[in-house]
């Protein structure tokens, strides 16, 4: 059973939506941010980086970071570029890059529910981000990025979407990547109602994007309830802001690794040593442009290998795959297991500073540029994990490797905001 609520949303009037809706605060460096909100004033960065508008040097979870951010977004609400709607609504949010298309529902979801295990986790936190995303949300008084989160699709959900859908969207725009954002509002008060009453059936959502920010929403609930000693269980913090996809309807892409030696290896020695536990060819090249001839695995359990400007084809021998584990069955584990620890050195990915983690988005020309430049010494491809696999792990209370999943297309931040008062 779960518990959705509608909400008063606070967002761009429909002219300005262009300017204010910005990537995800985790998605950037405080550098990329600063770069890519310089000429924009009105770029929600502002408000979810603000670090961006003092000196580089300043320390991001500084106290004056959180009092700009605040500032920032007062400035969009007094301005006129952020207006409240007057009652509370369902939003429904579209994403479609090149071919593929997902539709959700924006609304805010239960703490109490995230807290008692049905909102489900794959992901350890770490400290001081959720710390920092909770004092971001309690100074600022506001949830300023939604979580993505998914269920095993509902056939009474997706039809009660598509009526939504029917009706004219109140943003349509094309953001980072191409990536074009549809926005709708729901008003209809029947419709509200079935989207609560069919969210009671469902037994679970999954944290797809965001343990961070649930975690934040879970602290800033815990503080202010300790703190109200007329708590009702209605008041907003109770509930924080929510893309909810179903699982059909999600795609996954690669997460890849660069390493910036070879663990006092040789090339040759390197791969003699990965012989023994991976089946490996030389990928042909025929192709001259960058990434083109660049292999990206096509099923499970294969990977592709960047070294010394070729590209090699590795496939996992039989004797290292083990079927009883689904954690240990995730191309992330079998490589990091087999081949980055034991042979690289890469004990800890979490903390070792000799690794990096490349999204899929960027491409494997990416890969190959950071190898080529001589930042890396070597790169993998990976196939990415399933959105099966993710719900296996959450369900056995598991918790998967780090950076195992890239989604994409990614939610902007500041198409809608949930206030806290």
């Amino acid at each position: 059973m779960i518990h959705i609520k509608p909400f008063r949303g606070m967002r761009p009037v429909p002219e300005k939506i262009s300017e204010v809706a910005s990537p995800p605060w985790d998605v950037l460096s405080s550098t990329e941010a600063r770069e890519k909100a310089k000429d924009n004033p009105n770029s929600f960065l502002h408000v979810i980086r603000p670090e961006i508008d003092f000196a580089a040097d300043i320390e991001s979870y500084n106290k004056k970071v959180y009092a700009k951010g605040t500032e920032n977004l007062q400035k969009l609400i007094n301005q006129g570029i952020l207006i409240q709607d007057e009652k509370p609504h369902f939003y429904i949010y579209k994403l479609r890059m090149n071919t593929h298309e997902q539709v959700g529902l924006v609304a805010t979801a239960s703490v109490e529910d995230y807290l008692q295990g049905k909102i489900k986790k794959h992901e350890h936190t770490l400290s001081h981000k959720a710390s920092d995303r909770a004092n971001h949300v309690d100074i600022l008084n506001a949830q300023t990025g939604p979580v993505f989160l998914t269920y095993h699709a509902r056939e009474k959900i997706n039809d009660l979407i598509k009526r939504c859908l029917e009706e004219q969207p109140i943003y349509d725009f094309i953001g980072d990547y191409d990536v074009q954002h549809t926005f709708y509002i729901v008003s209809n008060e029947t419709c509200i109602k079935e989207f609560e009453s069919a969210f009671l059936e469902v037994d679970a959502l999954y944290i797809a994007d965001g343990h961070h920010r649930s975690a934040a929403a879970a602290r800033v609930y815990e503080k202010r309830k300790t703190n109200n000693p007329k708590h009702t269980g209605n008041e907003p913090y109770n509930y924080y802001l929510t893309v909810i996809f179903p699982d059909s309807h999600i795609q996954i892409l690669e997460y890849n690794r660069v390493v910036r030696d070879l663990n006092g290896h040789t090339p040759e020695t390197l791969i003699q040593k990965i012989t023994e536990r991976f089946e490996i060819e030389h990928h042909p090249s025929n192709n001259p442009v960058s990434g083109q001839n660049a292999y990206k695995p096509t099923k499970p359990h294969t990977f592709g290998m960047y070294l010394e400007g070729k590209w090699y084809h590795l496939s996992a021998r039989g004797k290292i795959l083990n079927h009883s584990n689904p954690i240990d069955q995730l191309d992330v584990s079998i490589l990091q297991d087999n081949l980055l620890a034991p042979i690289l050195g890469i004990a800890d990915p979490r903390t070792d500073k000799r690794i990096q983690f490349v999204g899929g988005i960027r491409g494997l020309s990416w890969l190959e540029e950071l190898v080529n430049r001589g930042k890396y010494r070597i790169a993998f491809s990976l196939y990415p994990t399933s959105i099966k696999q993710l719900m296996s792990i959450a369900d056995a209370c598991e918790v998967m490797p780090p950076k195992s999943t890239w989604f994409e297309p990614k939610l902007a931040s500041g198409v809608v905001i949930h206030m806290l008062d």
